[in-house]
């Protein structure tokens, strides 16, 4: 399948590499396909790149990357909706902030984690419920971010 992406031109994309979101993405309620782009090769980061609208894509890392201790238990009810029965079959990324000409001011969503199943390629975003964990913890220094005026 060929799509049409704002940041990476026309693509052409396996049919099977395609997600669908049984639960949208916070704030996108109408979308539920979705596709994975390499940032570059051997890169951290990673595309979650709506297949529906060409200028919506969210920069996704797994906070393993940067050493960032950081564990959560799927509610079950959370689980049966993407049919996960094996963490062997979970891809779990999070929604990463870069604000424009400061990369070192990047923040990671630790609170709303993307979880898919790798199997039937269903995949959905979820709050964690009764956890500490911010909207924004930064990747580079590791300590929670403040909202500043010059985001």
């Amino acid at each position: 399948m060929q799509i049409s992406t704002t940041r990476f031109g026309e693509i052409i994309i396996d049919d099977n590499l395609i997600f669908d979101f049984v639960q949208p993405v916070i704030g996108y309620d109408k979308l539920s396909k979705y596709v994975l782009i390499e940032h570059k090769e051997n890169s951290a980061f990673k595309w979650l790149q709506s297949v529906e609208v060409p200028a919506l894509a969210f920069p996704v890392t797994s906070p393993a990357f940067f050493n960032i201790d950081y564990q959560f238990e799927i509610p079950t009810e959370i689980a049966e909706k993407i049919e996960l029965t094996s963490v062997d079959s979970l891809i779990s990324l999070n929604v990463v902030t870069i604000p424009a000409n400061k990369p070192e001011k990047a923040t990671i969503n630790l609170l709303a984690p993307i979880i898919i199943n790798a199997q039937n390629k269903q995949g959905l975003q979820f709050i964690l419920s009764n956890s500490n964990f911010p909207v924004k913890y930064s990747l580079f220094n590791n300590r929670k971010q403040q909202p500043d005026n010059e985001q």
